[in-house]
Parts: C-alpha cells; sequence; structure tokens
C-alpha cells in the first residue's frame, strides 16, 4: 500500500530532485539516498522542482533521428516533462497545507497525485540522460564492469535487449520499462511498471518511456519497433556511471 508521502520511497527520491541539472551518476545516488526529514521549508517548491535541461542542445537533438524525431523530444521535453514539474509543484503545495493544517484526510487524497507528478519527474529527468546523439557516444555498446553483469545475467547483450523489449513492450496500457540494480540481491533486473510509478524496488540504471508520447508522432502504435530502433541512441556510459555508483551505495 502506498503510504504517507514523508515516508514513502518516493518521498525520498523526491528529496534529490530539487537542482535544474541531473547527472547520470547521481541519479543512481539519489534513489538510494536516505530519508532525512521531510520537504524541505527553506525553499520553495518552485525552486525545488524544476524542469531539467537536457544533456544536449535542441539542435543536437536532431542528431537523434532518425531514431527519435527532433519534434518529439520537444514536445516530450518541454511538454509533457513540464507538466509533470508543474502537477507537482501545486500537489506538494496543498500536501504542505493538509500538513500545516494536520489535515490527515487531505494528505491521503492527494497521494495519487504526488505519485503520478513525482514518478514522472523522476523517470523523465532520468530518461534524458539514458539517450544521446550518436555523435556523443549514443549506441556505442556497454563494456567493462556493466557488460560483464549484463552478460552474467542474460547471457549476451542482444539477450538483454530482447528481453528487455519483449517484456516491456507487453506493458497494457503507458509506462515504463526498466533496467535495475537490486541492493539486496546484489544484481541486476528487468522490470516493468505502470503510468508514471517510479521505481523504488531496485536502483534505477536505464529507463525507457513507452507511453505513447514518447514515440506515437513517428511509430504510431508501433510499439515493438520503437523498442527495437531506441537502442541506436542509448548512452551507455551514463547507464555504467549509475550501475558503478549503484555498487557503491551502502
Amino acid at each position: 500500500m502506498f503510504q504517507l508521502v514523508r515516508t514513502s520511497a518516493l518521498t525520498r527520491t523526491l528529496q534529490h530532485f530539487t537542482k535544474t541539472s541531473l547527472s547520470g551518476a547521481a541519479c543512481a545516488a539519489r534513489s538510494s539516498g536516505a530519508l532525512t526529514s521531510s520537504f524541505s521549508t527553506t525553499a520553495s517548491t518552485h525552486e525545488r522542482y524544476t524542469l531539467p535541461d537536457l544533456p544536449y542542445d535542441y539542435n543536437v537533438i536532431q542528431a537523434l533521428e532518425p531514431i527519435i524525431s527532433a519534434e518529439i523530444m520537444e514536445v516530450h521535453h518541454k511538454k509533457h516533462h513540464q507538466a509533470y514539474v508543474n502537477g507537482l509543484i501545486v500537489a506538494e503545495e496543498k500536501y504542505q497545507q493538509a500538513l500545516h493544517e494536520k489535515d490527515v484526510a487531505t494528505q491521503i487524497a492527494l497521494q495519487p497525485a504526488l505519485k503520478f507528478n513525482g514518478g514522472g519527474h523522476i523517470n523523465h529527468s532520468l530518461f534524458w540522460q539514458n539517450l544521446a546523439p550518436t555523435k556523443l557516444g549514443g549506441g556505442e555498446p556497454p563494456k567493462g564492469a556493466l557488460l560483464s553483469e549484463i552478460k552474467k545475467e542474460f547471457g549476451t547483450l542482444e539477450d538483454f535487449i530482447t528481453k528487455f523489449n519483449t517484456t516491456t513492450a507487453a506493458i497494457q496500457g503507458s509506462g515504463w520499462g526498466w533496467l535495475g540494480y537490486n541492493k539486496a540481491a546484489k544484481r541486476i533486473e528487468i522490470v516493468t511498471l505502470p503510468n508514471q510509478d517510479p521505481l523504488t524496488t531496485c536502483i534505477p540504471l536505464l529507463g525507457v518511456d513507452v507511453w505513447e508520447h514518447a514515440y506515437y508522432l513517428q511509430y504510431k502504435n508501433a510499439r515493438p519497433e520503437y523498442l527495437k530502433k531506441i537502442w541506436d541512441v542509448i548512452n551507455w556510459k551514463a547507464v555504467a556511471e549509475r550501475f558503478a555508483k549503484a555498487q557503491q551505495a551502502q
């Protein structure tokens, strides 16, 4: 059952999304950070939650074509992600007021909005880091420890991609496919989640958005084709950095 936000895993993750620019390595550290307090009262919600800059300029986004069109990327970032940020700001402001008034019923009623918009902000902030134009290393296969871990769990990189795509394509409706690091089991896992639910059972390493807004303008209803092509612009270097951080996390 999803607990009150001030004590949930979502809160622990959101506490770390207070800057406008996120690094791949920082994402892994954030996902495993310990709860230190409820939402900060020293800065306004608007200062804590802002649309992060992309790690590449919009004119560089065209280098993701023909895999992901510049139009999709701009609408996805400026419209959809911004909507999650806006929704999170409104929901948390209402939640803070409910905390101040000790209105537990309203705190509970706000859980879906906080989970949906907070998860959307978390997921997309990592998703932009997952992608890179080919000129910046997009599509270059993983190496070293990450590749060894993939081979240990899935056989080959190709086997992993096949399993990831098959599992993620089967999501009913909207959601995300994830490669995560299970700290308890000390292994990587493929996880799928609906809607904008954030990955909290594992440290997120790689997330692929399969909401229609991520691909429909270009791929229409061919989700498997989108999943097949996106690996040509996956930023495995960022994923490897998160994997290294995840292994070091206590």
